[in-house]
């Protein structure tokens, strides 16, 4: 290719884009120029170097910072080009320098509180409510941590010299409660602000431009959105990114290059799925209000996929009623999902502290799909069960 050519190219490249075109294109720029349509997928564990002098100096240059060590790869624990290209894509989606993806969401989270005890910063504040594994990693203090749990208001009083992160979830896990990003991030002060950002997708909100340092991901969920990959991601600038690699080699929580494959290929669909699930989301909150089965139900103002909602009957019994919607754990797939927080996401937090949060024993959280929403609702219908004639004057509320 000549120089113009390349120029040419650049310029489309760094040129401001869409969201959606960008979850297409990022992390495939290359491609073309290399006579290729689909990224390849390299599942090499170890590569060839007959210079083993540049080598060990590349090695040498990613102990210092962590960056990528220029030149080619060295060892799959050390860094994946299938995998790199998954996270320059989502980078570029969260508008953050850098990501380091790994083998799980909670791998992710757990290498993020690792870099923070390295350097004697092991207290953590945090907002409840929090994905369950992640409110037990931080209560356990299994990585040596130490929390204090607090409301977003009482933030800033609750930091100590030794406070190295604040943790939020917003919508939050189950109860779709949602935090002013902004407000949250200035209270932080110099404290490093992270904000799990897996059911709002940058399709909804990026965190990053309200503050946030760190944006985790449970790519599990909406990124793969296929239900067939497991992973994490954290969205950051270089500096922390740098770490992060640094301790993803020592504790050897890589992402198999497979999964970021599918993980850049569900990255290209984000924008559609996400707008797709979340307008029969939206249609099924309006339809369980005005329900009088249903006592509450809670869908965010700022939309998405996410339902929850609170039954006057037996929870359990609506999960075993459903036919369409499949009664499994997780979220964020094409199809339709849903589970009794209170007995499996939510299950491992303190029961006291699970309903303090807002997780009450009759919450049933819903992953809205691409299914047609009226079979949608009609499976719901029967497995409410019951009469829609109102029982008692129920209180029902939406949160738009």
């Amino acid at each position: 290719m000549d120089t113009a050519s390349t120029s040419a190219y650049d310029d489309v490249r760094t040129a401001p884009r869409a969201l959606a075109t960008e979850a297409v294109h990022a992390g495939r720029d290359d491609l073309a120029r290399q006579g290729l349509h689909a990224p390849p997928i390299d599942l090499s564990t170890t590569y060839p170097s007959y210079d083993s002098r540049a080598e060990a100096a590349r090695i040498d240059a990613f102990a210092t910072d962590g960056a990528d060590p220029a030149g080619p790869p060295v060892y799959g624990r050390l860094g994946n080009p299938t995998v790199a290209r998954f996270e320059t894509a989502l980078a570029r989606l969260e508008g953050t320098e850098s990501a380091v993806a790994f083998a799980s969401g909670m791998a992710a989270l757990s290498a993020v509180l690792l870099a923070r005890s390295a350097v004697g910063l092991r207290h953590v504040v945090a907002v409840r409510p929090l994905y369950g594994c992640s409110d037990h990693l931080l209560t356990a203090g299994l990585l040596g941590t130490e929390v204090t749990w607090t409301d977003p208001a009482g933030i800033a009083d609750a930091i100590r010299p030794d406070t190295g992160l604040v943790i939020v979830e917003s919508p939050a896990n189950p109860t779709l409660a949602e935090l002013d990003l902004r407000a949250v991030a200035h209270s932080c002060g110099s404290v490093p602000l992270l904000a799990d950002n897996t059911f709002a997708t940058p399709v909804l909100q990026r965190p990053a431009e309200r503050g946030a340092r760190l944006v985790l991901h449970s790519a599990t969920k909406y990124l793969g959105g296929h239900g067939d990959v497991l992973a994490g991601v954290v969205a950051c600038d270089e500096e922390f990114a740098g770490r992060l690699r640094q301790i993803r080699f020592a504790t050897g929580g890589v992402l198999h290059p497979l999964a970021g494959y599918l993980l850049l290929r569900g990255l290209s669909t984000l924008p559609v799925r996400v707008r797709a699930a979340s307008a029969n989301a939206a249609e099924l909150a309006r339809r369980l209000t005005a329900d009088p089965r249903v006592a509450r139900v809670r869908y965010p103002r700022l939309g998405g996929a996410m339902v929850a909602f609170e039954v006057h009957g037996d929870p359990h019994e609506v999960i075993s009623r459903v036919r369409l919607v499949t009664p499994a754990v997780s979220l964020g797939s094409v199809d339709t999902l849903i589970q009794h927080p209170a007995s499996i996401s939510h299950r491992i937090v303190d029961a006291e502290d699970r309903r303090g949060a807002g997780v009450s024993d009759r919450l049933l959280r819903l992953s809205v799909g691409l299914e047609d929403v009226d079979d949608l609702w009609a499976d719901l219908d029967q497995a409410l069960g019951g009469s829609r004639e109102p029982q008692v004057a129920p209180l029902r509320e939406a949160i738009r």
